[in-house]
């Protein structure tokens, strides 16, 4: 086992960044998009939508591909957001007097900019709601846009305090896709679809932590962008990445579900129940941690396949190739890095 954590572990499907790929394709011409993707480990033909990729992965075409669209958004929204606006962006979270005013600055600075959605920043009793509301019912919602703006809200009032900010829940308004599990990797909250707009929510309650970040602080931020505030590092808000973390720090292929849920102080039934409200499964998520512990081990070349087969459970390499080819659509050695 690595020193890996089991957050950094995580993949995604190829079909959670498509949006993503395809608006790309738009700022840029297709021998470029090629050469980012290529220099970013990402296969530079069309993938299969089960194919996984790395967070690593994905922060490298992110960090590659937006200065070289000149468009720090990468084709998601109508309007190129041009070179330093996230930098600006910073600066002015960094000196706002609350969390509170930290999220109106993020609505009011991203009204600037955005053509055809804006920002509204709602306070109910109990409750704040950051949403993203489009000028006319007409226009589509862009997923991986929408997902990465909401992100990008958490990920900056969870810098700011210095600890993740709990999320209470996020909505978005489009329907479930056939990714969905991909976004526990994003947001520690239960995920709606269908919603009549995309939304996330907070308790206000946690808002009273002072911000207390320095300028260094935000060049170390901006330099590791996106990694620091589009994948959560939680452990603790949702039951599935509970589980992996438990899984993970423990024998993790003879782990049964009694053990897990004794270990999190409840029934097996109770934690079945919960996992099924998440739309996952204990042994998915056992299936989904091995899946994810090959490709690393494998993208790292310092053991041989035949051998990851067998430190990942398999009587042999045949049944490794097989169970691989059905996690990702490709063979294990194209995933040699």
């Amino acid at each position: 086992m690595t020193g890996h954590d089991p957050i950094s572990l995580t993949t995604v499907s190829a079909g959670f960044i498509q949006d993503w790929l395809d608006a790309l394709g738009s700022r840029c011409t297709p021998e470029m998009l090629r050469s980012l993707l290529h220099r970013s480990g990402l296969q530079s033909g069309p993938m299969n939508p089960q194919q996984r990729v790395t967070l690593e992965e994905i922060a490298r075409l992110y960090q590659l591909a937006a200065p070289e669209t000149g468009d720090e958004m990468m084709g998601l929204w109508s309007r190129p957001i041009r070179p330093r606006a996230l930098q600006h962006l910073v600066t002015v979270q960094r000196e706002a007097s609350s969390l509170v005013s930290a999220l109106y600055r993020f609505s009011t600075f991203w009204n600037l900019l955005l053509d055809d959605f804006r920002l509204e920043l709602m306070h109910r009793s109990g409750e704040v709601e950051l949403a993203l509301i489009p000028y006319s019912i007409e226009t589509q919602p862009q997923r991986f846009g929408h997902m990465l703006i909401l992100k990008l809200a958490h990920g900056l009032l969870s810098w700011l305090a210095g600890a993740e900010t709990d999320v209470k829940t996020v909505r978005f308004a489009f329907a479930r896709p056939d990714f969905a599990a991909d976004y526990a990797v994003v947001f520690p909250c239960p995920v709606e679809f269908d919603a009549p707009h995309t939304s996330i929510l907070f308790d206000p309650n946690q808002f009273k932590r002072p911000i207390a970040r320095n300028p260094a602080e935000a060049s170390v931020f901006l330099q590791r962008a996106p990694i620091d505030w589009i994948f959560t590092s939680s452990r603790s808000h949702t039951h599935s990445l509970r589980v992996r973390a438990h899984l993970y720090g423990a024998a993790w292929q003879t782990c049964q579900l009694p053990e897990v849920a004794a270990a999190l102080g409840m029934t097996p039934r109770t934690l079945n129940r919960r996992l099924k409200e998440e739309g996952t499964s204990f042994q998915e998520i056992k299936d989904a941690l091995r899946r994810d512990i090959a490709i690393r081990a494998i993208q790292q070349g310092l053991a041989s396949i035949e051998q990851i087969s067998f430190d990942t459970g398999f009587s042999a390499p045949a049944n490794f190739h097989r169970a691989f080819r059905k996690w990702t659509g490709r063979t294990p050695g194209s995933y040699r890095v």
